[in-house]
């Protein structure tokens, strides 16, 4: 089943959006699909981008300078920490990241997505399609072994088991509350 905010508005297809944050500025997008619909073949994430948010992910301060971008309704109960990353408000109080320099080094990120999987995914989600999508998404399903890691090691729904690698499945959008 496809994640859908029930707080969030769908955003008109056609709609174009400019960006101008302080990891982007001059880039702009149209919106080609529905909000929280129309996505690939077997990409069916668990969660979406509101409700990664409200969760706690990244430490908060992931989105905290880009919200203009994004439906208001994604920031409502949002934990944000503005400047420095918080690991106390991510869902398992723990960090679970890689700095982005590391990213940077990886070849992890596109040009036109700068802050990562979570910035692509958020306009993916808002209805952006775009040439990078397909290696996104296989990056997606590749962090899905960390699912079945987890029922491997862990007791059903034991939320202590293993929490880093719970709290990077958030990040991923796979609800690991669930496993």
């Amino acid at each position: 089943m496809r994640p859908r905010s029930k707080k969030s508005r769908s955003e008109p297809v056609g709609r174009r959006i400019d960006v101008d944050d302080s990891m982007q500025s001059g880039y702009g997008y149209e919106l080609s699909a529905r909000t929280g619909r129309d996505f690939d073949e077997g990409f069916d994430p668990d969660l979406t981008p509101a409700e990664m948010l409200k969760l706690g992910v990244f430490g908060g301060c992931y989105m905290t300078d880009c919200r203009d971008e994004f439906p208001a309704a994604w920031f409502k109960d949002a934990k944000l920490s503005p400047g420095k990353a918080d690991p106390s408000l991510n869902y398992f109080g723990i960090n679970a990241s890689q700095p982005l320099s590391e990213w940077r080094r990886k070849g992890w990120l596109h040009q036109d997505d700068p802050r990562g999987w979570f910035q692509w995914y958020c306009r993916y989600y808002l209805g952006r399609r775009h040439d990078d999508d397909d290696r996104q998404i296989s990056r997606w399903r590749g962090i899905r072994r960390h699912v079945g890691q987890l029922r491997k090691a862990c007791d059903a729904g034991d939320l202590f088991c293993r929490p880093r690698q719970r709290q990077a499945l958030l990040h991923w959008a796979y609800d690991s509350r669930k496993i």
